[in-house]
This record gives C-alpha cells, sequence and structure tokens, in this order.
C-alpha cells in the first residue's frame, strides 16, 4: 500500500511538471525546434530523477545510442521506454498514432519534433509521405523511433512485427538500431503502481542497410526479442509460454 501511495504521487507530481515545464518553454517551442527538444529533455531528465527518490526506480542504458541519421526500432513496454529512448539521442522524433496529435501540449510539441502522424489502417500512406518530406527537405535529420509491434506489449506477451519497419528500412537506405527492454516489469503498459529496482534499456549492434525486407525483419525481431527476454530473466521474470 506504501509503494502504491508513492507511486500515486510520483505519477500527480510527473504530470503538473509536464504542464509547468511544457509552458515554460512553449514560446521558444514555437519560435524554433531546439525549444521543443529542451523542453523534452528537461522533462525526462526531471522524471528520471524524481522517481528514484519517490518510488525507488533507478534506468540503466546500455550499449551506445546512436548520434547519425538512423532508424531507431525498439521493444515498448510503457512510457518509460519512450522517455529512456527519447533522451539517450539528440534528435529523435517518432512515428506515433494520429489521434496523440490532438492531445493537449503533447500533439503541439510533437509536431515541433517532427514526429509522423500514422492513421491506423494508413500506415503505407504515412510512410509515404515522410519518404517525400525526407527527400523534399522538410523533415529535420535525427534519429526515427520507431515500434514494430506497433503498441505496447506486457513483459514476456508476443505481439507481431509489422511489415511497415522493413518498409522505412528499405526505402531510406539507413541503418537501423533496435533496442531491447524490461521497463515494462517496474513501469507497466496499465495502473498506479511503480516498482523499485532498475530498469534497463539496450541500444543493441546496429543492422547495416542493404538486406532483403524479409531477412531484415527476421533478424531484427530475432535480436530485439533474444535480448529483451535476456533483460526479463536477469530481473527474475520467467514468461509462462
Amino acid at each position: 500500500m506504501i509503494q502504491w501511495i508513492r507511486s500515486l504521487l510520483f505519477i500527480i507530481q510527473m504530470y503538473l511538471a509536464m504542464l509547468v515545464i511544457a509552458f515554460v518553454f512553449f514560446p521558444y517551442a514555437l519560435v524554433s525546434p531546439a525549444g521543443a527538444y529542451a523542453a523534452c529533455h528537461t522533462f525526462c531528465r526531471w522524471v528520471f530523477w524524481t522517481m528514484g527518490w519517490m518510488v525507488g526506480l533507478k534506468l540503466d542504458i546500455r550499449g551506445t545510442p546512436p548520434t547519425d541519421e538512423v532508424m531507431i526500432a525498439a521493444k515498448h513496454q510503457s512510457f518509460l521506454d519512450i522517455m529512456a529512448i527519447y533522451h539517450s539521442v539528440p534528435r529523435g522524433k517518432f512515428i506515433m498514432k494520429r489521434q496523440l496529435m490532438f492531445a493537449p501540449i503533447l500533439g503541439q510539441y510533437a509536431l515541433r519534433l517532427g514526429c509522423v502522424p500514422v492513421n491506423r489502417g494508413k500506415r503505407g500512406v504515412a510512410i509515404k509521405k515522410m519518404l517525400d518530406d525526407v527527400r523534399s527537405g522538410k523533415q529535420q535529420g535525427g534519429q526515427l523511433i520507431i515500434y514494430p509491434q506497433g503498441t505496447r506489449t506486457a513483459p514476456g506477451a508476443i505481439a507481431p512485427y509489422k511489415v511497415g519497419t522493413g518498409a522505412l528500412y528499405d526505402q531510406l537506405g539507413q541503418p537501423c538500431v533496435p533496442v531491447s527492454t524490461n521497463v515494462g516489469l517496474y513501469w507497466p503498459k496499465r495502473g498506479i503502481l511503480r516498482s523499485p529496482g532498475t530498469a534497463v534499456v539496450e541500444f543493441l549492434p546496429r543492422i547495416e542497410p542493404g538486406l532483403p525486407k524479409e531477412a531484415f525483419m527476421a533478424k531484427l525481431e530475432a535480436e530485439i526479442e533474444v535480448s529483451s527476454t535476456a533483460l526479463l530473466e536477469e530481473a527474475g521474470f520467467r514468461a509462462d509460454h
């Protein structure tokens, strides 16, 4: 019960901090995307600091986060892995559900960061538009972050990898950096409770461009799933399947 109350207080102050930081940086973000980047990195630092002393949760970033133009394909278990990946790279931008673009504050900042909104069932159209924007110079360079499974998955759960990631890899011609994680053990997909411990996000060796799409998708899924399972087992979790 004490940990649940601590978790509730942590969540309340986290969203209050989001509002304050968003409003403070908003004039700067309107003038320059650098303001949006500064606001988001400030918020991430605040969350990582407060979760340490409020709920006993630490974050361990492993591997080498990329700084050049790459695609990052990551395991997605909760809001924590979003912040961890974003804060680890200099110019992160997400492929995200279009509905989130209409969320107060979040949507406006996502636009300034260069995030790419995707309609459910119309991912191919969004990918084509993004590729056209990249070729015409409308999109700033940076690290494009995509979740190949398309949604958050609970630790140990199985969900298919979607072909959009393979299409991006094939058409962008950029290296892909896989990312594994076990954050869902400590910061779940739903619910209030945040558990003490050390959540891990690991940047794996990059997959260079040039593989056929099918071979790339098989390699990507194998590397992310094997590494994520190892991180879960390291934390003492054993999947039922």
